[in-house]
C-alpha cells in the first residue's frame, strides 16, 4: 500500500503520516527500492492516532496510548490515568478561556465604540496599566 492509500483508509493526511514516521510513532518497513511498506496494522494505528489527536491528546500522550493499545497485557487503569490527566488539562484550559471571555466581554461593554479615542480595551492592553 502506498501512503495515499493509507491516508484515505486511516483518515490521516500523508504529511501527518510522514511526521508520525519521523518522530517514531509508526515504523513502516521499507522495500528494497526505498518505498514504505504499509500494512493493515499501520492503518489501524494511524486511525487510532487520528482519533486520539482529534480528542486533543498530545503527541506524548499518543505515544503512551499507542503503546498501551499495542500491549495486550495493559491495565485499563493505565489508560484511564492518561485520559484523566488530559481531561484535567482540558478543564484548566476551559477555566482560563472562561476568564478571558468574561474579562473581554466586560471591556467590550465598557467601550463606547464611537468617534472618541478613549477605549477601555486599549487601556487594558497598554503597558501603562501595569505601572498603576
Amino acid at each position: 500500500m502506498n501512503i495515499g492509500d493509507v491516508a484515505r483508509q486511516s483518515g490521516v493526511p500523508p504529511k501527518t503520516i510522514r511526521y508520525y514516521e519521523d518522530i517514531g510513532l509508526i515504523r513502516p518497513n521499507r522495500s528494497e527500492n526505498g518505498y514504505r511498506a504499509f500494512t493493515e496494522s499501520h492503518i489501524h494505528k494511524l486511525a487510532f492516532l487520528g482519533r486520539a489527536r482529534a480528542l486533543g491528546f498530545t503527541i506524548e500522550d499518543c505515544r503512551t496510548l499507542l503503546s498501551l493499545y499495542e500491549d495486550e497485557n495493559r491495565e485499563s487503569m493505565q489508560v484511564k490515568a492518561v485520559a484523566e490527566d488530559h481531561l484535567r488539562q482540558i478543564e484548566e484550559k476551559i477555566a482560563k478561556l472562561q476568564s478571558m471571555r468574561a474579562t473581554l466581554a466586560e471591556l467590550v461593554e465598557k467601550c463606547a465604540g464611537d468617534h472618541r479615542p478613549d477605549c477601555p480595551i486599549i487601556e487594558d492592553l497598554s503597558p501603562e496599566r501595569l505601572a498603576k
